[in-house]
């Protein structure tokens, strides 16, 4: 039981390596590192290097659970997943707009509850694994039921498959797919950040709608007349929404020529 989830781990990882790689060899979108995971807290000239850097911990840290019992690789599985974990609160709170980049250019979505649990979840996993008896491969030649379970769990709290079935369906990244401005006020009308502000608003209706890359943004207009805008973003079934007060002090005032 302990060395159940030794697959899922090594294959997360792995996978995780591969997907950055991929990013950093591809690149095509200028910019594109700058809102993706850890990179988003670097300087210009270390995201790559940082990404790289990510991707070779993880196919070692791979390698380790896959072939030998050593603790030292155990452990350093752990201390991975709860520092990703600090990592993704993070960038949750100091780039609300940044992707976790967990798989590269497809964890490119906002960082969300869902992808801090899975994190969460994976460093118990991970923890648990730590006094397994035997090494990952055998799991992998007899697989369990709790393998199923983690998948099951693991999937659910990854939006990397909302975004994978949408390029699907799209064949184009967010930023190019057509977008429905009532579909995007409905998402925001049932979420939490819309509960929170929504009896301080003088109308339900926004004043003013318009869109940015894969961002939806709404305004409106508080009981102290100040502006309060939402942003919605614009892939997922339960999209990432961020919201911002702005007060009418901190307007520039323009002045007509």
């Amino acid at each position: 039981m302990l060395a159940s989830q030794m697959p899922i781990l090594i294959m997360l990882l792995l996978l995780g390596a591969a997907a950055k790689l991929a990013t950093v060899r591809s690149d095509a979108e200028p910019g594109a590192l700058a809102r993706l995971g850890p990179a988003v807290l670097m300087p210009g000239r270390l995201r790559v290097p940082a990404l790289v850097c990510c991707a070779v911990v993880e196919v070692v840290l791979a390698g380790g659970l896959l072939l030998t019992t050593a603790q030292p690789f155990r452990w350093m599985t752990v201390i991975f997943f709860a520092l990703s974990t600090y990592v993704l609160v993070e960038l949750r709170r100091r780039r609300p707009d940044a992707g976790c980049g967990c798989f590269g250019e497809v964890s490119s979505a906002p960082v969300g509850l869902r992808s801090i649990g899975r994190t969460v979840v994976l460093t118990g996993m991970a923890l648990m694994s730590v006094w397994a008896p035997v090494p990952g491969w055998t799991v992998f030649a007899e697989p369990t039921w709790l393998v199923a379970a983690g998948i099951v769990v693991l999937a659910v709290l990854s939006p990397e498959l909302e975004e994978a079935i949408n390029r699907v369906r799209y064949r184009a990244p967010c930023e190019q797919r057509p977008s429905s401005e009532s579909a995007s006020l409905a998402k925001l009308r049932a979420s939490g950040p819309w509960r929170e502000h929504a009896g301080q608003l003088l109308s339900a209706e926004p004043a003013d709608s318009w869109r940015e890359l894969c961002w939806r943004f709404f305004a409106f207009e508080n009981h102290d007349k100040d502006h309060v805008v939402f942003a919605v973003y614009l892939s997922g079934m339960r999209p990432a929404v961020r919201v911002a007060v702005v007060s009418r002090e901190s307007m520039p005032e323009y002045t007509t020529v």
